[in-house]
């Protein structure tokens, strides 16, 4: 299973209104063992975060799905919001950040990571 952006992902991100902000969702499932990385893992990627204007919105456990197919509840859930895709994607290719990467790679059995964008008016869907 795939748990990290591919170079193709993140140019198909930048194609798409580079310059506004944009929502990323994350969905993980740990591997055995693996929130202790994860949680290493996001406490040296914070200053990434911060170089680059990320701001983490939201993290917590995952409950019971109350409405899913067999499979599909995460471990935890993620929102982190960032001023451009551009930044997003400038932070995930900093050679830096790229030397933390693997805690989160070994940390995790299944992820989505996934831009939201807001619904700006009423009605827009």
């Amino acid at each position: 299973m795939a748990v990290d952006p591919s170079g193709a992902a993140l140019a198909a991100l930048r194609a798409h209104a580079p310059d506004e902000p944009v929502v990323m969702l994350n969905l993980l499932r740990f591997a055995p063992g693996g929130r202790d990385s994860y949680l290493e893992y996001s406490r040296r990627a914070a200053p990434f975060l911060q170089r680059y204007g990320g701001e983490l919105l939201y993290a917590g456990d995952g409950g019971t799905p109350l409405v899913a197919e067999d499979g599909q509840a995460w471990d935890a859930v993620l929102l982190v919001r960032y001023p451009s895709r551009e930044a997003f994607s400038r932070m995930v290719s900093d050679p830096e950040y790229q030397r933390i990467t693997a805690l989160r790679s070994q940390a995790l059995a299944e992820a989505v990571l996934q831009p939201t964008t807001p619904w700006t008016r009423p009605g827009r869907h």
